[in-house]
């Protein structure tokens, strides 16, 4: 008789879960049963005797993930879950060292550092060797020693081909020598020393071979090398390796994962077959079939189609939008006519590309009293970038706030210690001086006094500076004169950061439109002091409590394992999604498609596409085509909303500027070319006559260019 567990178990997933002993790739699509059919297959190896719960080891990435894979055991069988080894691979490893510190090489209690106090340990150490933080960034430091740890690599081994490079290579070994001195281990350190006991440790290595006979791994297309060669190793020659995963939906390259792993297991584990599992529990058919079209551009896939027995539900809606405003605005309709038809906020959610997106999306939720959620991650103006930035700004309007004071005064780093500001608030305390008089009076001696003095000149420049500038001008100065965009500018771990600090100069600028603010008839200052206390408003009111009902918006990167009724994918334009970043490589574009697919299949039953054909973006007006991504779906799939007849092929954005007659037409501002080298573009400026006449186009390869009409070589999109 069948177990029970079994029951309810379609063809594939009853497959996978009573393979024999034999490692075996699940290539689990979005939807398909993936936790179940790991749970449900430890659960069968138990059931059945072939190992003991001390005998499995079962991987996830997240510890919640762990912790539903235990709770779900516990609801099938009668076991104590709590000795079994499920958990992360930080977790796992950490278990591991623990058990055998001595042999590691680290003492009985070793503490662990999170990426914060890892970060601060860095730049002590920089302080110490007397580093020039700007020349070698704390955080690129950071990124360095991560990747190298990350692939394997001590700083032994590095291979640095520059002064830069050997460098950054010193500082790997002497933060090295500075953690085992104080006996603490960072995330990456944790696999490293894990990888390198085992490598070396013959009989801890076969114990544990012996041990763990059945290895389980979730999201196995997230690994990167290293756990990959961990997982190797503690499989051996005869150790049952059973990865769940799914190539299409690999999107942390950033982080380290190699897709190429799924590749290398396959061959490494001579494999005889790929389990498929594609039918889909979330999704209707034309969500489905929408997903299944995208992906397929792809090359290199192991291959799936994801299918649904339950129909194929509603078309997709794509809305094309003239502005970024008028999006918001579409979006902030239809989330309250879906929820007076009785979907929960809570069950749809608004997903972008950038985290600098969020802000015009916040502040239209904002006005309609729509409460919000911001998954995985803070709303626009609570982010640490943001509020430097705004700390300058109540600086310049109110020389005596002293929380502003304290919050810039030594960022960007310019040499005011935590001793010396103590110094300063005792002394201010005792004068009854703001921080700012106390520093202007020079009320310290020495150095502390001429680092503080020197601060206050910098604000009393930037306040004069500002002085008669518009408001957007008045942020833009402040971000650079202040060293906050250079900061942020001089490491690729901080884009985003530097996007948000560009997003705040559109803020302001629609800000003061908004408000029908007569610039010239007003103090700048007054301007300034409305829009800091509307920025306090937007930050302090309307995020949603935990629990209650509120609609969730979030990056894609942070929807991936989510699932909503109702899915707003926005900014859908050639350069924003996918990203600018991406476009020059053929793999890059590969991961914003499978991101692409992954905002997709977190839909169950509606699904909005939406783009702008101009749009705020980096502080300038930027006027953009369709993403590729929406010429990829099937057009019967897709119906367009709102006033638009052709969704997905923009028509122009404004009016038509000088049109200049040449064989085959006029071009006018708005108007969709292609270049023979640049591609697919749009026309954002016209100027000239006759065989001077030029436009300006916006491509999706090349950016902004302007071309004289008499070469361009342009024709109709």
């Amino acid at each position: 008789m069948p177990s029970p567990i079994l029951s309810g178990l379609n063809p594939e997933q009853l497959e996978a879960v009573t393979l024999p002993h034999q490692s075996a790739l699940i290539l689990a699509g979005a939807g398909s049963g993936k936790t179940r059919v790991l749970t449900t297959r430890i659960a069968h190896l138990i059931q059945s005797g072939q190992v003991s719960p001390h005998g499995i080891l079962a991987v996830t990435f997240t510890n919640k993930a762990a912790k539903e894979m235990a709770a779900r055991l516990s609801a099938m069988l009668p076991i104590n879950t709590r000795g079994m080894w499920i958990g992360t691979f930080h977790g796992l490893c950490n278990r591991l060292l623990r058990a055998h510190h001595a042999e590691a090489g680290l003492p009985a209690q070793f503490q662990i550092i999170d990426s914060q106090d890892q970060l601060a340990a860095i730049k002590r150490l920089l302080k110490g060797l007397n580093v020039d933080s700007e020349k070698y960034p704390p955080k690129q430091v950071q990124h360095f020693i991560n990747g190298n740890k990350e692939a394997g690599i001590r700083a032994q081994q590095v291979e640095a081909h520059d002064t830069y490079g050997r460098r950054l290579t010193e500082f790997y070994a002497a933060y090295d020598d500075q953690c085992n001195r104080e006996g603490v281990v960072d995330f990456a350190e944790l696999l490293l020393r894990t990888h390198e006991l085992l490598s070396r440790n013959q009989l801890l290595r076969e114990h544990y071979q012996e041990r763990f006979n059945h290895v389980l791994v979730d999201e196995f297309q997230d690994t990167n090398r290293l756990q990959y060669a961990w997982l190797k190793l503690l499989a051996g020659q005869r150790g049952a390796v059973f990865a769940v995963g799914d190539d299409d939906q690999s999107i942390y390259a950033f982080r380290g994962a190699n897709t190429g792993n799924m590749r290398e297991f396959e061959r490494d584990f001579h494999l005889d077959k790929i389990i498929r599992l594609e039918q889909n529990y979330r999704s209707h058919g034309n969500i489905l079939d929408a997903a299944n079209a995208l992906i397929k551009q792809n090359s290199g896939r192991l291959g799936k189609n994801l299918w649904t027995a339950e129909g194929a539900g509603e078309p997709i809606r794509v809305f094309q939008a003239a502005t970024d405003q008028e999006e918001a605005a579409f979006i902030v309709e239809q989330v309250r006519a879906l929820h007076g038809e009785g979907v929960a906020l809570s069950d749809m959610a608004l997903l972008y590309r950038s985290n600098a997106q969020s802000r015009i999306l916040e502040h239209a939720l904002f006005n309609a009293a729509l409460s919000y959620r911001v998954y995985g991650g803070l709303r626009f103006f609570e982010r640490q970038e943001i509020k430097h930035a705004l700390a300058y700004l109540r600086l310049i309007a109110s020389l005596h706030d002293d929380g502003a004071f304290l919050r810039v005064v030594n960022f960007p780093p310019r040499g005011i210690g935590g001793r010396t500001l103590e110094q300063l608030q005792a002394a201010a305390a005792a004068q009854q001086l703001s921080l700012w008089q106390a520093a202007a009076q020079r009320v310290l001696g020495g150095r502390p006094a001429a680092s503080a003095a020197a601060f206050v000149e910098l604000i009393e420049a930037m306040r004069a500076a500002c002085a008669g500038l518009p408001l957007a001008e008045q942020i833009e100065h402040v971000l650079e004169a202040s060293g906050l965009a250079a900061h942020y500018r001089a490491s690729k771990a901080e884009a985003d950061r530097l996007e948000n600090l560009e997003e705040l100069v559109n803020a302001a600028a629609a800000f003061v439109g908004e408000q029908g603010v007569e610039e010239e008839a007003s103090p700048e200052q007054d301007v300034l002091a409305t829009f800091l206390t509307h920025a306090a408003l937007e930050a302090g009111e309307h995020q949603a409590a935990s629990g209650s009902d509120a609609l969730q918006l979030m990056t894609v990167h942070a929807a991936k394992g989510l699932e909503f009724h109702t899915v707003f994918m926005s900014g859908l334009e050639e350069g924003l999604f996918p990203h600018d970043n991406s476009l020059n490589e053929a793999e890059g574009r590969e991961e914003e498609r499978r991101l692409m697919y992954v905002a997709i299949t977190r839909a169950r039953r509606r699904l909005y596409l939406s783009f702008a054909q101009s749009r705020m973006l980096h502080g300038q007006v930027r006027y953009g085509i369709a993403s590729r991504f929406l010429s990829e779906l099937p057009a019967e799939l897709l119906m367009p909303v709102g006033a638009a007849a052709a969704p997905y092929a923009p028509q122009p954005a404004r009016s038509p500027g000088r049109g200049e007659t040449r064989p085959g037409g006029a071009w006018n501002i708005g108007q969709n070319v292609v270049h023979p080298k640049f591609g697919a573009g749009v026309i954002v400026n016209c100027e000239g006559r006759g065989t001077d006449a030029r436009v300006q186009v916006n491509f999706s390869q090349g950016g902004l260019k302007w071309l004289a009409l008499e070469y361009a070589k342009l024709a109709p999109a």
